[in-house]
């Protein structure tokens, strides 16, 4: 039996998948929204958290960094290549295509459960463009907080920051996007898919 742990946000999407995956015989399912999954992956001891990466909570910053200890599958989509580079960095070892089928993530489960990557062929460019990002981690984070409208002592606070080193990341995040600002950085990393 292998018991995975579905992680979404949007309610009916999360219910729909979960029953979905619940008519294989070898699955246990449990799904919860990202602001309860790191303390259900704890009670549950799954074998796999399935992941969306579109997360609602955090100013969209998925918390992956809180269930590394489990076997990652996220779901994502190609064309957001910032959100595909972190779940890397969490050492996900699974990846399916948001446009995917359901018996691609059904697969994807399986592989990952006894240990193994499995990538759906239609995210090779999102990698490509992912590999490609100028950005750290850590200026995306900070970034992606800027772009939910957060201020710099707010970026600080959240990050455990302080402000003067969240404006040496944005005058970075600037820099290297080639941004003249600010706004105009957020609004180039959305372009590229980065945030």
């Amino acid at each position: 039996m292998i018991r995975v742990l579905l992680v979404h946000d949007v309610g009916l999407l999360r219910s729909a998948l979960a029953q979905r995956l619940a008519v294989e015989t070898d699955f246990e399912v449990a799904h919860t929204p990202w602001s309860t999954a790191p303390s259900r992956a704890r009670s549950l001891g799954p074998d796999v958290c399935a992941v969306d990466l579109e997360c609602t909570e955090s100013y969209g910053i998925a918390p992956l960094g809180e269930l590394c200890d489990r076997r990652l599958l996220v779901i994502a989509a190609a064309h957001r290549p910032g959100p595909l580079r972190r779940a890397v960095e969490a050492q996900a070892l699974g990846f399916v295509d948001r446009d995917g089928t359901p018996e691609q993530l059904v697969q994807g489960i399986r592989q990952v459960a006894r240990g193994k990557r499995f990538v759906t062929d239609s995210l090779g460019f999102g990698f490509l463009r992912a590999a490609e990002m100028p950005l750290t981690r850590r200026e995306l984070s900070v970034l992606s907080l800027a772009a939910g409208g957060a201020s710099i002592s707010d970026i600080a606070h959240s990050l455990h920051l302080s402000n003067g080193t969240v404006r040496n990341y944005m005058a970075a995040i600037t820099r290297k996007t080639g941004a003249r600002n600010r706004v105009d950085a957020i609004r180039i990393s959305r372009g590229e898919g980065w945030l």
